[in-house]
Formats: C-alpha cells, structure tokens, sequence
C-alpha cells in the first residue's frame, strides 16, 4: 500500500490531523488512505438499541468518509483518497494497515490528565506502541509561522536512534527546515560541574556533522540538555514543526512512559518511529 493512512474518529473527524494527512501525502507524492473503523456490537446478540447504535455510528462513519474525501479534494487537487469503512476496534484495524503503510496519522485532543491518555477508547497510545510503521498523533496544527521552521528530534543515546533520526532527516528536507537534534541527560551529580556533558556534546555535534555531510543543504543543530526528558523535549517542542522520537525494541528508544507524557504535554504532532529489531 505504501500510502499515508489517516484514521476517521466518526465522532468527531480530526481535521488537524487530516490536514497533516493530506499535506504530507502531497510532499511526498504517496497516496491517501482515509480509515474509519466502527467498534463491533459488544456479545453474540446485540440488544435492538446495540444494533441501533452500530446502525447509527457506521452512518456517521460514511458521512465523515465523504466530507472528508472532499475536504482532501479540495486542498489537493492531485490527490486521489481512497475511502475505507471498516467493522473493527480502530487500534487494531489501524495496527494492520500500518503492517503496509508510509506513515499512519490519528487526531488526538489534549486530555486534561495524563491518566486521560490511557482511558477507554484512546488510539494514539496502544497505536504508537504496536504499529510497525512511523505513527503521527496531531492535536493541533503545526507552527508554520515560526522561523526557523524546525523539526526537532529526540535523541537519548549518540549511537542510537538511527531510524527516528533518518526519519526526522528525511522530514526536514522535505520541507526546508532546520533540523534540532536534542539529547536530554539527568541532571549532574551533586558536586560535578560537568559529569561528562562536554565529552556527550563533543558526540552529538560529531553525529550531527555526519548527517550535514550526507545530506547537502540540510541545517543542523545539536545540543544536549539536562532534566527530565518529557519536560524538556516538550519546551522545545512549542515552536517546532513536529517532535521525532524513537520507541521500543532497543537500547536507547524512548519507553512507554515518555511517549505517553510526550503524547500529553508536547506543543506540535509527535511522530514515534519504531526502532528497528534487533
């Protein structure tokens, strides 16, 4: 399929996610898959008001299919979305169309907790750590009125984090944009004035050299700060086009915990990259 898949809440259809959607689907000349997925009727007999229910979300799913076809048609006249109404909880149906797809984005509205991330119904969690494929989750639309334009990715370990630093390359030439590599360390020991933060930024800034090296035009900036990597990659986040970070599977991808706090707290999409298997 090798598209960019957006998931259609039938609800309450995200359109700053399907402007992303449609916008990258553009900039890299991918198709567009619009997904809506209606939960199953709960037991093996429905009650008439179950039926009534199923009845009434598909109808709303197809309404949203529509709108939100022409909606894309509109914006992009080159583009040819493709429409999917499919019988499945969302995270799984979305799980098996990342198994062939560029990139799957969902909306996502900022819970007032970060405990709301986890509640009955979310797909921007379980999505991000199961989905084999790089996974956008949009609250709200992008800084494009910020300049520099930036794209930041997170980096925890200067020798890993190869797939989302790629990814976050990738991105950043696509769109002209500067690219902020940032590599959060705990706090120095109590009386250290340094705790090896010069020999870390000595590493980064050698990485980021590489990258500049093979890949002509790209602008590149690498630093390393101290504190609790959510709050600080969330700071930087407030200005940023999109925040790359690596998740699971390796030494050195971010865990469960700082996706879901990211997920909460960032200012601009999160992309989580799956990091490759070892």
């Amino acid at each position: 399929m090798n598209a960019v898949v957006v998931g259609i809440d039938p609800r309450r259809p995200s359109v700053p996610a399907l402007l992303w959607a449609a916008d990258e689907a553009a900039r890299r000349g991918l198709g567009l898959r619009l997904v809506a997925a209606v939960p199953p009727l709960g037991g093996r007999h429905g009650s008439g008001d179950a039926f009534t229910q199923h009845r009434t979300l598909r109808e709303r799913a197809e309404s949203a299919l529509a709108s939100t076809e022409d909606f894309v048609r509109e914006l992009h006249a080159d583009l040819s979305p493709v429409t999917e109404l499919v019988d499945g909880a969302p995270v799984a149906v979305l799980g098996e169309r990342a198994a062939h797809a560029a990139l799957v984005v969902v909306g996502s509205r900022r819970p007032s907790r970060p405990t709301e991330v986890l509640r009955d119904g979310s797909v921007a969690l379980p999505l991000t750590a199961r989905a084999g494929c790089p996974v956008v989750v949009v609250r709200e639309p992008e800084h494009t009125q910020v300049y520099p334009r930036t794209i930041v990715v997170g980096v925890d370990d200067p020798h890993s984090g190869e797939a989302a630093v790629a990814f976050a390359v990738h991105e950043a030439m696509l769109r002209r944009a500067r690219l902020r590599a940032v590599w959060v360390r705990p706090p120095p020991a109590p009386g250290s004035a340094d705790d090896g933060l010069a020999e870390c930024r000595r590493l980064l800034a050698g990485r980021a050299a590489v990258w500049a090296e093979h890949h002509p035009g790209l602008d590149v900036v690498a630093e390393v700060v101290c504190g609790q990597p959510v709050q600080q990659l969330a700071l930087v986040s407030q200005s940023a086009l999109a925040l790359i970070v690596e998740r699971g599977g390796a030494a050195g991808a971010w865990g469960g915990s700082t996706v879901r706090g990211l997920l909460h707290y960032a200012g601009c999409p999160v992309i989580t990259v799956p990091a490759p298997e070892r």
